[in-house]
């Protein structure tokens, strides 16, 4: 009989991760069934054991850690972009927004689309009289996490009254479960500007903002900005893999994106389900990697790689033995 495996989390890398889970599935008979349901119930279902493994897109932080009954590893999944959509007839492309107007529009500061701070920025675009609705997400989401730590990073007011997390307090706006509720919010409603991984926004034909980055550049999100923005995180990376992706320095780097982990315990006692989760990592970092592009995922780079695999040859799988036990 074929194995089967439970996970649960974000839902930024859920287009990817159905992907693989049906391609795996189709190589090896193995059934990986996911919850897309965002990257904090994804966390609190991996602490209380309910799942084999979870998905986020924000790291979990210490005191997260210490909760775990077992030890819990952060592999490197993919890397993506956080797109900021929009709804607004006769600008379908090409609006530019600086760090300090992004932050002043979610603050609930920058009411209109015809602010002259917008129209300062984008004098040749047609911008209406039209009141900005903000969507965001109502639960504990990882594209959040990344979202509001760049905006932390850039808006000193932002980090005084809003701050960074996968749930935030929002000053102004709408909200929705899951990107593929903050999508359908702002397909649904013109003059809506919200945060969605950048797959979503594709997919759902929705235009998005180029944002001014830490070299004054206006980039849009792309594979080639987002694997631009890992060049600079790669040289410092902690060895647990725990990297803030925001805000990096480096020509043509999107400045919102981020890593999805999977979070997986350091030992895993079902030695047969143990054996399918390691084997799935390590097929997910090779032949994986290869169809992150055309889901619009920039695959990790080789030498990252590299080490991800060290990390996963580390994860224990079976009952310990009795040496291994009188040890700890």
């Amino acid at each position: 009989m074929a194995v089967s495996m439970n996970g649960a989390g974000s839902t930024f890398i859920n287009p990817l991760a159905s992907k693989w889970f049906s391609d795996y599935h189709k190589k090896t008979g193995v059934q990986i069934n996911y919850q897309s349901i965002g990257s904090g119930a994804g966390i609190r279902q991996l602490l209380a054991h309910t799942v084999d493994f979870g998905a986020s897109d924000a790291f979990m932080s210490d005191e997260e850690l210490q909760k775990a009954k077992t030890p819990v590893l952060h592999i490197p999944a993919t890397m993506g972009a956080v797109a900021v959509s929009y709804n607004l007839a006769g600008v379908t492309s090409g609006l530019n927004l600086s760090p300090e107007v992004l932050a002043g529009i979610f603050l609930g500061e920058i009411k209109k689309w015809n602010d002259k701070a917008i129209v300062d920025l984008n004098p040749k675009a047609k911008l209406p009289d039209l009141a900005i609705t903000i969507a965001h997400r109502s639960d504990g989401s990882g594209t959040t996490s990344i979202f509001t730590d760049y905006l932390s990073k850039v808006s000193p007011k932002w980090s005084k009254n809003v701050g960074q997390g996968k749930a935030v307090k929002w000053p102004a706006g709408l909200g929705g479960k899951g990107n593929e509720a903050v999508a359908g919010l702002i397909k649904q409603i013109e003059g809506t500007v919200g945060y969605v991984e950048l797959a979503y926004a594709v997919e759902n034909k929705l235009p998005f903002v180029s944002l001014k980055n830490a070299n004054g550049e206006f980039v849009a999100p792309s594979l080639e900005s987002t694997t631009a923005a890992a060049a600079g995180a790669l040289a410092s990376m902690p060895a647990d893999f725990r990297a803030s992706l925001t805000d990096m320095p480096g020509k043509g780097a999107y400045p919102i994106c981020g890593f999805t982990w999977i979070l997986t315990y350091n030992h895993i006692e079902d030695a047969e389900k143990g054996k399918a989760l390691v084997d799935f990592l390590n097929w997910s970092l090779e032949d994986g990697q290869k169809t992150a592009p055309s889901l619009g995922y920039a695959p990790l780079p080789e030498s990252l790689v590299a080490k991800v695999k060290a990390s996963v040859a580390t994860i224990q799988v079976g009952k310990p033995t009795a040496t291994a036990q009188a040890d700890e």
